[in-house]
């Protein structure tokens, strides 16, 4: 197993992309910590299915846009298992609305979550790092919006971008402590946050004329690349983002 006898931490992992990327790793062989914000009981259920695997597993509650929340996340980690190899930083949020239309406190929430909460876990997660000279993997679930636009939806794509440039900036910064860094960004995959657009079937339509691979990415196709990006064979592998998105952004035209 890749990643037999290493430590990951995967934050928002009561759900979607999340919980299939901190089934993966356990099945890879690492110790999960699972952690989850509001859902309780999908974070039992991720936890029950790697423990049920054979894995071993550990919940946190943390808020990912309280900064205190996200020191707390990598503190109990290294309390229970004694340090961390790898930290996925998952957890996201997004809200629509007409750019006019925009709040301060949507603008903070989906601020906080993307992009200030990745900044100090990711801080929090290098300075136990740095302190005990050891190597580490970042891998950040992005999207396709780091780079592709998304119209009303604007502070979701502004957390995005900005996430793309904090993992190139960070991949030269880190590279010296042995520390890589790099962005998952999906496109339409099927998960709880995409339920409205797979009940809408013109929409559906309108987009899979948009994917080459005429398909919605499964939870899977991104858990299987994250697995990669935490183990030593991508150890040469860093300040880059990896789109799985079954050709959408290269095929995406208005229709």
């Amino acid at each position: 197993m890749r990643l037999q006898d290493k430590v990951a931490i995967v934050t928002g992992s009561s759900s979607g992309i999340g919980q299939d990327i901190a089934i993966r790793l356990a099945a890879e062989g690492a110790a999960v910590v699972i952690n989850y914000s509001g859902n309780a009981e999908g974070a039992e259920a991720t936890q029950f299915q790697i423990e049920q695997a054979g894995g071993r597993a550990f919940i946190v509650h943390a808020d990912m846009s309280k900064v205190s929340d996200t020191q707390s996340l990598i503190e109990e980690t290294w309390a229970h298992f004694g340090g961390c190899d790898i930290l996925v930083n998952n957890a996201g949020v997004e809200k629509g609305a007409d750019f006019w239309n925009v709040t301060e406190e949507d603008y903070d929430k989906v601020l906080d979550v993307n992009l200030k909460g990745v900044f100090f876990t990711t801080q929090a997660f290098v300075r136990r790092l740095r302190d005990a000279k050891r190597p580490g993997r970042i891998i950040n679930i992005s999207s396709v919006h780091e780079d592709m636009a998304f119209p009303h939806f604007s502070t979701y794509c502004a957390s995005k971008g900005g996430l793309r440039m904090l993992t190139r900036n960070l991949a030269v910064e880190l590279g010296p402590l042995n520390i890589t860094i790099n962005n998952i960004a999906p496109g339409a995959i099927v998960t709880p946050i995409n339920r409205s657009l797979l009940a809408d079937k013109p929409k559906l339509d309108a987009l899979l004329r948009n994917i080459p691979l005429n398909r919605l990415g499964a939870t899977d196709d991104v858990a299987a690349l994250a697995a990669f990006l935490a183990s030593d064979e991508a150890g040469y592998i860093t300040g880059s983002t990896y789109v799985v998105d079954g050709g959408l952004m290269v095929n995406y035209h208005e229709q």
